[in-house]
């Protein structure tokens, strides 16, 4: 997602990727500065994985301490969100904005694509391996589909081999699951 705001003559273009990686974020930034090579400055900020413990970075490019990337940032951190990347590349309009009014456009630039996303709640997921007697197949069919879960293959030998996929919240609920029914279960 891009935007694009003017302020004070200042020309503030908007880039909004999803990331996940330090490199992802790093070749975004280089695509932009490939992109606008003639931009006065191209600042940034990202921030990776849960929020509560994330991986987070932040540049001004040349703009005076504090008063880009910070500001970006802010408003990531403010939305909530993570594995996101925002680019503000900026076209310097001949009117100086000061750092008060370098903070409020660069926060008002990051509000502009921020305000607009699609937000996608990430699940963390577990995937195992089961190994069970024909007799189970639909039982553990059952916990899956009552468990948000995914069966992702299934083979049929001497017993029925199942992958499958859930939200890493009811590992505990099928370990008991497997315990009681005596079923192999080898976490991927």
């Amino acid at each position: 997602m891009d935007r694009e705001i003017i302020i004070n003559k200042s020309r503030f273009i908007t880039w909004l990727r999803p990331v996940s990686h330090r490199e992802d974020a790093m070749a975004v930034v280089e695509e932009a500065r490939t992109r606008y090579p003639d931009a006065s400055h191209h600042c940034y900020a990202y921030l990776l994985g849960n929020p509560a413990s994330a991986q987070a970075a932040m540049n001004d490019d040349g703009e005076p301490s504090g008063t880009a990337g910070k500001p970006i940032f802010n408003v990531i951190q403010h939305k909530g969100l993570s594995d996101v990347l925002v680019v503000v590349i900026r076209y310097f309009g001949g009117v100086k904005l000061g750092a008060g009014g370098l903070v409020r456009a660069y926060a008002a630039a990051a509000e502009s694509v921020l305000a607009e996303v699609e937000r996608i709640e990430h699940v963390p997921q577990l995937e195992a391996r089961l190994e069970m007697d024909f007799a189970l197949e639909q039982r553990l069919r059952h916990w899956v589909d009552q468990h948000h879960g995914k069966v992702l293959d299934v083979d049929y030998g001497q017993r029925v081999t199942l992958k499958l996929s859930a939200p890493l919240e009811y590992l505990h609920d099928l370990e008991a699951l497997c315990a009681a029914e005596q079923i192999v279960l080898i976490l991927i």
